[in-house]
């Protein structure tokens, strides 16, 4: 205890405008409104090239991540780090294409109707799958981008190895229903759609 009171000793109390003093985050980017495909593809390049856009680089082919235009970089990486408990989770495992996509749907329509906020869905890897394409996979992803549930999503990126690697998705939900944004998809490095 004498160690902490003599390292204490110098140390002085903040002034109230000091301890009122808080930052506020960054905002995010706001989404453009896309005119012509062809421009926001050289708009996009000429923002990368002049390091003013926005990049996330994936380590892996089997890494997918969707986000909603302007969400906040940092809920997206803590998304990825598996920061956000799920609760509840979905095991896709034996179901053909049609199996699953109802599954999936009535999935997500309990998880959001119950209030969760961050889902686990489980594709699996493709390992037994005909030329071992992960077909679940591909299409979970089409689903949630494009799909009548993506107006529910914000989020969703391949899961850490302890929940299930490449052949598993967090999934962050919406509170509430708001105007649907365009999800940008990330498949190994690549921006899709």
């Amino acid at each position: 205890m004498t160690a902490f009171l003599r390292e204490m000793a110098d140390v002085r109390r903040l002034d109230s405008a000091k301890r009122a003093r808080v930052d506020s985050p960054t905002p995010a980017q706001q989404a453009r409104t896309v005119v012509d495909a062809d421009a926001e593809a050289l708009a996009e390049l000429s923002e990368l090239v002049t390091g003013n856009g926005p990049f996330d680089i994936s380590d892996s082919d089997e890494h997918v991540e969707g986000v909603v235009a302007g969400i906040d970089p940092r809920v997206v990486r803590r998304l990825r780090n598996g920061e956000f408990a799920y609760q509840a989770h979905l095991d896709l495992h034996g179901l053909t294409a049609a199996e699953a996509r109802v599954e999936v749907g009535h999935f997500l329509r309990r998880a959001h109707q119950s209030g969760h906020r961050c889902v686990l869905i489980i594709h699996g890897r493709g390992r037994n799958s005909k030329d071992q394409i992960p077909v679940l996979k591909n299409r979970l992803v089409q689903w949630l981008a494009r799909g009548q549930w993506s107006r529910s999503i914000l989020a969703f990126t391949s899961a850490r190895a302890c929940d299930g690697g490449a052949g598993a998705l967090y999934v962050l939900l919406r509170r509430d229903r708001k105007a649907k944004r365009p999800v940008h998809v990330i498949n190994g490095g690549k921006i899709e759609g």
